[in-house]
Order: C-alpha cells, then sequence, then structure tokens
C-alpha cells in the first residue's frame, strides 16, 4: 500500500514550531509588564526581546530541521 502523507512537515518539525511559538507568546506578554515609568524595566526592555528572538531562531530551526530517518 502506498503510504498518503499530507503533512509537509515531520512530527519533530511541528513540536519545535510549538514550542517556537510558545516563546513568541511567552516574550511578548513579558514585554507587557509595566513596572516603572516609562516602561524601562528589565523585564520589559532586556528579557522579553530575548526570549522573543529565541522564539524566532526556534522557528527558523524547525523549518530547516530534516528527519534523519525519514525514508523519501
Amino acid at each position: 500500500m502506498e503510504k498518503n502523507n499530507l503533512l509537509v512537515f515531520g512530527r519533530m518539525n511541528y513540536i519545535l514550531l510549538m514550542v517556537g511559538i510558545a516563546l513568541l507568546v511567552l516574550g511578548f506578554w513579558l514585554m507587557t509588564f509595566t513596572t516603572k515609568e516609562y516602561g524601562q524595566g528589565t523585564l520589559e526592555m532586556t528579557v522579553g526581546p530575548i526570549i522573543v528572538a529565541l522564539g524566532f531562531l526556534v522557528e527558523i530551526a524547525a523549518i530547516l530541521y530534516k528527519d534523519k530517518n525519514k525514508n523519501d
């Protein structure tokens, strides 16, 4: 029987995509905290953007990841 695979990516790609989206949401959510006047706190000025950048890097890695066991 012929295997009809409709998914573009493998299972690991989708897991990495979900982790990347979660990091992006977390980073943007952290940037909304305003503890000091004019948003000059450490959390929203440093930690949030770093987590967002990591989220984008994970997204890029998820797209470029190729499973070694996949036979095409």
